[in-house]
């Protein structure tokens, strides 16, 4: 059966790709990811991520972080390496909240089921940083290299996602599928940082539509892929649409 999204809640490296994960419940979360307050790592990304909503990415500096933080430039050091840490760590903990938990009431779902939920159980997860995600794209569209950085980011978390949804997420196909997945994410959190309603049923809307049109998509790339050799060696209320397609690779971009 079908259930209505809960309300919005909310390392430096980048981990090596899983071939499976587990996934949250779904509950309703009205905090900040956990396991931030109250620690002075979790307090300096919180104190970057406010300052990311006030301001944009270029000005913010050292000491701007640690002075929100309450910590000395010495102890930021001693934890992150620059911004781009401090913000790895931040998806790195969102995407730990959204994988977090027992998936087996979803594991008899359809695979677009599945990964519909996941991947709206992290649009809720970054609700409380609507701003600071807005801003963060405004500043990429003028720095490529940040830009780079992101969709680095992106589709790591996204080989994630995918294996959270028990989607295949490794070699080759499993890398396409993920940059695929981080596009359609991107082009779906236009909609997210816009969308007021309560649920956010316009982003679920959005969202359900996109992997619609990348089930079309993904059925041609695996026939094109069986040509070549070697290739790739919800539980929510939503609005209706067509069946889905059986075998993962049809869902995943």
């Amino acid at each position: 059966m079908a259930r209505k999204p809960g309300p919005p809640a909310s390392d430096d490296g980048i981990e090596d790709t899983p071939e499976s994960g587990g996934g949250a419940t779904g509950q309703a979360r009205a905090r900040k990811a956990p396991g931030r307050i109250g620690t002075p790592r979790g307090k300096m990304i919180e104190a970057f991520m406010t300052l990311l909503a006030e301001q944009p990415w270029e000005t913010i500096g050292f000491r701007d972080i640690a002075a929100r933080a309450g910590v000395s430039l010495a102890e930021l050091r001693g934890q992150f390496s620059g911004k781009l840490a401090i913000l790895t760590a931040h998806i790195k903990e969102i995407d730990r909240e959204v994988l977090d938990g027992d998936q087996d009431d979803m594991s008899d779902e359809p695979t677009r089921e599945r990964l519909f939920d996941v991947l709206m159980r992290r649009f809720e997860m970054l609700a409380p940083y609507k701003e600071a995600i807005r801003s963060l794209l405004q500043s990429a569209r003028t720095n490529p290299p940040l830009a780079l950085a992101l969709n680095n980011f992106a589709v790591n978390s996204m080989q994630w996602m995918l294996a959270g949804a028990e989607i295949r997420a490794s070699g080759p196909t499993g890398l396409i599928r993920a940059q695929g997945l981080a596009l359609l994410y991107a082009n779906v959190m236009s909609t997210f940082l816009n969308d007021d309603e309560p649920g956010h049923a316009r982003t679920m809307a959005a969202l359900d539509r996109a992997l619609g049109r990348g089930q079309q998509l993904t059925g041609v790339f695996d026939r094109v892929c069986g040509l070549i050799p070697g290739c790739g060696s919800r539980r929510r209320t939503r609005p209706a649409r067509t069946a889905d397609l059986d075998g993962d690779a049809a869902v995943a971009v």
